[in-house]
């Protein structure tokens, strides 16, 4: 998680923003395309924003009983629930890699590779991607119904700097943390739940200046182009851009390319460890698989953590007002 910076003020609040969203592009320029490990630096950058966010709020003197607070805990429920629409999407997916573990597993039995276990394992990868497949309709689906209605978008336009600078410059803040919640959100269920090249998010932008944050506006909008254009680069049918995901789908394809001449030539292999073909094939299929189940464990034990932080936030806010 991104070091906390005091934000004791809301212009020190905008340059956390600017700050963290130029450190995810530096990992994003690193990293491969929608990777695990650029996905925990997102969510992790989500959680530091929310945390240090809900600071602020208790130093800025906000009246009691004023609309701040539902606007806060409004934004905080649709958190809540394109967090819940992440995990059950990554959730989703252990059918999926268990079913790829296991087709190794199963190879490590039988290290003499007859044809007939050839067509076995093939029959079991064919399987195995008919998982992905109903994985990939489920979570369009999810995206629809759930996600459609929280209306995340990047192009909201405020031309009213009064609007923005109400309750001691708190709602230029939270049109702020909405606007990059929607992006890095976005970014999160592009990779773990499903994305459409078309999309809005893919086409928008932030259109027009704001007076405030201006450096935080210009630091997202570039991020959010960056990875626009990776995913237009993108070929093939619209789904789940996550980079081990998609690398276990080319592993298992290697390795059925592989079995499949064999069983053409009816030819019987003693030992498949020993024959570099196969053997590497297998290696391959088993390291992205277990990548693909570490990184999808990783990430729901963050998304645990983020609603306990979520709860704990409103909760601390609500007892703010309480005792003031």
């Amino acid at each position: 998680m991104m070091d906390p910076s005091p934000t004791n003020s809301v212009n020190g609040f905008y340059s956390f923003l600017t700050r963290g969203i130029d450190d995810l592009e530096r990992v994003f320029l690193s990293t491969n395309f929608m990777s695990i490990q650029f996905l925990q630096r997102v969510l992790s950058l989500l959680r530091s924003f929310h945390s240090q966010l809900t600071l602020l709020v208790q130093k800025l003197h906000l009246p009691v009983g004023e609309k701040w607070l539902d606007e806060y805990m409004d934004e905080s429920s649709k958190l809540w629930e394109a967090c819940h629409v992440l995990k059950s999407g990554i959730s989703g997916m252990e059918n999926y890699y268990s079913a790829g573990l296991n087709i190794a597993a199963s190879l490590d039995s039988h290290r003499h590779l007859s044809p007939q276990l050839s067509r076995q394992v093939i029959r079991a990868i064919s399987g195995c991607r008919r998982e992905a497949v109903g994985l990939e309709e489920e979570n369009r689906a999810m995206m629809e119904t759930r996600i459609q209605p929280l209306s995340l978008r990047l192009d909201e336009k405020v031309s009213i700097e009064s609007k923005l600078n109400g309750f001691n410059g708190f709602r230029g803040v939270l049109y702020a943390m909405r606007n990059v919640s929607s992006l890095l959100l976005m970014i999160l269920l592009c990779g773990l739940v499903y994305c459409w090249p078309e999309s809005n998010f893919l086409r928008g932008g932030y259109e027009g200046c704001l007076l405030f944050g201006s450096a935080f506006m210009i630091s997202t909008a570039r991020l959010q182009q960056r990875v626009a254009a990776e995913i237009n680069q993108i070929n093939g049918r619209p789904g789940i851009l996550l980079y081990e995901f998609r690398r276990s789908k080319v592993a298992m394809d290697e390795l059925r390319g592989e079995l499949e001449r064999r069983c053409s030539q009816g030819v019987a292999v003693p030992d498949w460890e020993s024959e570099v073909g196969i053997g590497e094939r297998v290696e391959n299929l088993r390291g992205c698989f277990g990548m693909l189940r570490s990184g999808a464990e990783n990430i729901i034990g963050q998304l645990d953590d983020f609603f306990d932080e979520i709860v704990e936030g409103r909760k601390k806010l609500l007892d703010f007002c309480s005792h003031r």
